[in-house]
């Protein structure tokens, strides 16, 4: 497996989250009864893996060993603005659901800001894709790739807490409310 390789399987996991989040925001805006505890599980999966783990191998690793070659830096920068983008929107969701959880009607944001969490989620999904086949193609080498990969690899809490996000993602798939 390489570097590339497994960004594409985050983004796997990433896609199933994407669907939870439509999902939830849908329910929730038809006024159907999602538990707290299922959006606090989506805020963790996001916080803990799309942010301090995905973003983090993306910003850390792969987009400083990409950008060393001069190439593809106008996209690396866009990724970051986007990211910083989808950390603003979880901000608004987890203020907003505070807020609910202490009595206030904030279902409309709470679902609003869901919903746009989604859609940035596709949207960005793509594009990285994109950016991943040319860097992959056209900049990074095979070892380049590998030992990002075992860079990736050798942190084994980030390991188990990946699986652990994987059976987050498991456990809301199966609720009521997503399979309704």
């Amino acid at each position: 497996m390489s570097a590339t390789d497994q960004l594409r399987a985050d983004h796997i996991q990433v896609r199933r989250l994407e669907k939870v989040v439509l999902k939830c925001a849908e329910e929730i805006a038809n006024g159907n009864n999602v538990p707290f505890s299922d959006v606090e599980k989506i805020m963790v999966i996001i916080s803990d893996f799309v942010d301090a783990i995905h973003h983090s191998r993306e910003e850390d690793s792969y987009f400083p060993c990409v950008a060393s070659y001069d190439t593809l830096k106008e996209e690396i920068r866009a990724f970051m603005i986007e990211h910083e983008f989808g950390r603003n929107i979880a901000r608004q969701i987890s203020k907003h659901l505070q807020r609910w959880k202490q009595g206030h009607d904030e279902r409309e944001p709470v679902s609003r800001f869901l919903k746009t969490y989604g859609v940035y989620l596709y949207d960005h999904l793509n594009k990285e894709n994109i950016f991943f086949d040319k860097a992959e193609t056209k900049v990074l080498s095979k070892e380049e790739e590998i030992e990002m990969y075992e860079q990736y690899r050798s942190v084994t809490a980030i390991t188990k807490k990946v699986d652990d996000m994987v059976k987050e993602i498991d456990f809301l798939e199966n609720q009521p409310w997503f399979q309704n």
